[in-house]
């Protein structure tokens, strides 16, 4: 699948949590799973609650960025596609960018 104009559009720039949810996707996880890697990896500072991660899921699996992989214990199990690596390199270059930016002088 390629980057469309649409995705661009509606996944560019990404929210934090949107972020911190395609990032998790890079190894297999659920829902539950993500929420609380995201909490550890951001010291509580971002929590995700459930309405915003399924909804987040079902509007990612739909356009493309994730994908299905099993079920496990009633827990659906997320991965990852290709399109999801290229917004999700898109965006941390964005991130890298605007840091890098942030510390010139002048």
């Amino acid at each position: 699948m390629e980057l469309t104009d649409k995705i661009r559009r509606v996944y560019l720039p990404m929210t934090e949590t949107g972020f911190y949810i395609l990032f998790c996707l890079q190894q297999e996880n659920n829902g539950y799973g993500i929420t609380q890697k995201v909490k550890e990896m951001t010291d509580s500072q971002v929590l995700i609650s459930p309405g915003t991660m399924y909804g987040t899921l079902s509007k990612m699996e739909k356009g493309g960025l994730i994908a299905f992989v099993r079920e496990e214990e009633k827990r659906k199990i997320y991965h990852i596609t290709d399109l999801g690596r290229k917004v999700l390199d898109i965006e941390l270059k964005r991130i890298e960018r605007l840091y890098r930016n942030s510390r010139e002088e002048g």
